[in-house]
């Protein structure tokens, strides 16, 4: 039968004392057993009168969290950890008490599980001051000692994301959001596929509550037809496997709300073309036996082009093995069928947790040796990433499921995260071949080094005898690199240069940008500051570097020119939206209801200082504050200057000119054109004229602007094409 997965919205029923739920216990024997006893009783006597939000005593959350262990076949160590994983943050017992009762080994479980549930803490502290970088590195890190250690934090993230429903809106947002980004693909990259299906399907359905519900009510729509459907596909493969002497279990397959949502952003389609609505599973004996089910299959169903996926020739990097495969079955309907050994399928449920059901026979797990060398990669990154930020969006990209497969021109297949670029693919080979490289050629033909890598696609990098990184790959928005892991190998060979180099690169860098910018009066040291460095040459040493990039320079600009608030409420003027005179919110002191408008001498964006000047019979001219007509006119009509500030209204767009600076060619214009468009830039006015000289083409452009860093973002993009010689924000005289 298949059918969506229910998610359970409150506790699984069980016992709420240690007694009920010893008596029911049936995995263990032995000394196991009594360890788990005293563990239960222990924690029984240290939660005694605790109580959740749900109103349920304490201990049935920690009876609940054993019980997932249990689920997945986890040692009676384990187990007991998962019973006392709270005892030592949330009752009097301490540290070294687990540890005198049950042993260093237990004790160090629990020490970890209370140090990782601090992640969520400390990514918050991130994302608003960037700090404390190492302690998030020591978190995630904590899980390298012993993997148990995130399993037992799993099962206890499982449990209250099913009982999320008790907390506030906001808590149950924040801990979705975290569940989504931080246990989910360390689930997914686990191999654990139990857990991390329902940890994105719960996570789902509180941070998109309306496309959950309407997601589960499409799936339900149909739902006896779709099973009837589903139950004579499975009859009719199990007689022709059988027919065939292949052994095979055949049934229907579950199928996870998320998983569906992923596949409707991604492909941008609507939920009546997803493939595998409709599943079904074989598992068979064998892996010659996957692939004579494969040809069973086509043979009986006619095969969708580019939907066919071989994870037994080449596993995820989560060691992820199965045969996927869309067909057109009977009635005209799409089905995904999925064919796995048996093994293959523990793994894919089970992940790491799979090898203790074998720890006690030695069998050597290869699976779960390549899950444990990706841990202690994590000791590798601490080394490379300067940032906390930097290094969880890396923990990120490495372990979500989103992947794209590329060949070498020796036929290697190497696997990057989605949208990864042919220079992240020529880092990931060597670090050596990324710095060096030039050019690349996809499948034969040269494509741009921000060409977004496609599955199948055959990867040659082209390579200079000496070379190096360029500056401009760490820009986001040029769009170069797209892994943290080989932007991580960039600004460790900027770091690697002498102090004097970055400090003169760094100077050069600021230089351009607040150039570039039309920003010449903004006082470095407080730039410094408000980029959190100590002096100005440490702010110039980081962008030599490569640890600050120019998209951070134009944000803090942006801040520093944004003018600080009055004591008294200024009066909004009356103002055009948009167009060429709009004066958008700007603020007068102490009057209002003045006809303003946008001086064309100098083009003032939002954040730029800013004057107005009254004029006879046209209301107030809006100047930027070093506007050589105002500098003029201070000399001689300083009275009628007053004073303006931006507004806070909504988002406006302002008329800036910029200077384009290029050698000729044919499609230049169109080359720009294209990429305000996709930025969705207004284009107000287009003035050019090539000297036919030195054939430099002289491009004067009015564009409506937003802010100084989109301006920074449109000038560095441009900036790149082929030919472009300078492009900066005019000031006029």
């Amino acid at each position: 039968m298949v059918g969506v997965i229910q998610t359970q919205s409150k506790p699984l029923p069980g016992p709420a004392d240690a007694a009920t739920w010893l008596a029911r216990l049936r995995a263990f024997e032995g000394e196991e057993r009594a360890l788990i006893e005293r563990a239960a009783r222990t924690a029984e006597s240290a939660h005694r009168g605790q109580f959740r939000a749900s109103g349920e005593p304490y201990l049935v959350h920690a009876l609940s969290v054993a019980d997932i262990l249990i689920g997945l076949n986890m040692d009676a160590e384990a187990v007991a950890a998962a019973l006392l994983h709270d005892v030592v943050e949330d009752t009097d017992l301490g540290l070294e008490d687990i540890e005198a009762g049950f042993g260093p080994v237990i004790a160090q479980l629990v020490d970890g599980v209370t140090k990782m549930g601090q992640i969520g803490r400390f990514r918050d502290a991130v994302q608003r001051e960037q700090q404390d970088a190492e302690s998030v590195r020591k978190l995630l890190l904590a899980m390298v000692e012993d993997v148990r250690v995130v399993l037992i934090k799993l099962a206890d993230r499982l449990h209250n994301m099913r009982t999320l429903k008790h907390l506030s809106p906001e808590r149950q947002r924040r801990i979705a959001r975290e569940t989504l980004d931080i246990y989910a693909p360390l689930a997914n990259r686990l191999g654990i596929g139990q857990i991390k299906w329902e940890l994105e399907d719960l996570a789902l359905r509180y941070l998109e509550p309306a496309t959950y519900r309407q997601i589960a009510a499409w799936l339900d729509e149909r739902r006896v037809d779709r099973e009837r459907y589903i139950e004579g596909v499975v009859s009719r493969l199990q007689q022709e496997l059988g027919t065939a002497g292949i052994r095979a279990e055949v049934s229907g397959r579950p199928k996870h709300i998320y998983s569906i949502w992923r596949k409707m952003q991604r492909k941008n389609i609507d939920f009546h073309q997803v493939f595998d609505v409709r599943a079904v599973r074989v598992l068979v004996d064998e892996v010659a036996d996957c692939y004579a089910a494969l040809g069973v299959v086509h043979g009986l169903y006619h095969h969708i082009p580019n939907e066919f996926d071989d994870y037994i020739a080449n596993p995820k990097e989560n060691n992820y093995r199965s045969l996927h495969t869309a067909v057109v079955g009977p009635g005209g309907k799409t089905l995904e069928i999925q064919i796995r050994t048996r093994e293959m399928h523990e793994h894919a449920e089970l992940g790491v947790a799979a090898h203790w059901r074998y720890k006690e026979g030695g069998r050597h797990d290869s699976g779960f040796e390549k899950r444990i060398a990706w841990l202690r990669q994590l000791l590798e990154w601490k080394e490379e990433e300067s940032s906390a930020t930097d290094f969880v969006d890396r923990f990120k990209s490495e372990s979500g499921h989103e992947r794209v497969y590329v060949l070498t021109p020796a036929g290697e297949v190497l696997d990057l995260p989605r949208g990864a670029t042919p220079l992240d693919f020529a880092y990931y080979i060597h670090t050596e071949i990324g710095h060096r490289c030039r050019g690349a050629k996809v499948n034969g033909r040269i494509v741009p080094l921000t060409y977004e890598l496609k599955n199948g696609e055959q990867v040659e990098i082209l390579t200079t005898r000496q070379g190096m990184p360029s500056r401009d790959w760490l820009s986001p928005h040029l769009g170069y690199l797209r892994t943290p892991r080989a932007r991580a190998k960039v600004r460790a060979w900027f770091r690697q240069q002498d102090h004097e180099h970055n400090l003169a690169a760094g100077r050069s860098i600021l230089e351009r940008e607040l150039g570039r910018l039309g920003i010449h009066k903004l006082p470095w040291e407080e730039l410094a500051r408000r980029l959190g460095r100590d002096s100005v040459d440490d702010l110039l040493v980081a962008l030599g570097k490569g640890d600050l990039t120019t998209s951070q320079i134009a944000t803090a600009v942006n801040e520093l020119t944004r003018p600080q608030p009055e004591a008294e409420p200024a009066i909004p003027l009356s103002a055009r939206r948009s167009g060429e005179d709009a004066a958008g919110d700007v603020q007068i002191q102490g009057v209002g209801n003045l006809l303003t408008h946008m001086a064309r001498c100098c083009r003032p964006v939002p954040n730029d200082p800013i004057v107005g000047y009254i004029t006879r019979g046209r209301g107030v001219t809006i100047h930027r504050s070093d506007c050589p007509n105002v500098l003029r006119l201070k000399g001689t009509d300083s009275d009628r200057i007053i004073e303006v500030d931006w507004g806070s209204g909504q988002k406006e767009t302002y008329p800036v000119d910029v200077m384009i600076l290029a050698y000729d060619r044919s499609g230049l214009l169109r080359d720009i054109t294209t990429i305000l468009a996709s930025e969705n830039i207004n284009v107000l006015a287009v003035n050019t004229y090539t000297d036919r000289k030195d054939y430099v083409a002289h491009m004067r452009l009015t564009l409506e602007i937003g802010n100084l860093s989109e301006l920074s973002r449109v000038l560095g993009r441009i900036g790149q094409l082929p030919n472009v010689l300078e492009v900066h924000r005019m000031q006029q005289a």
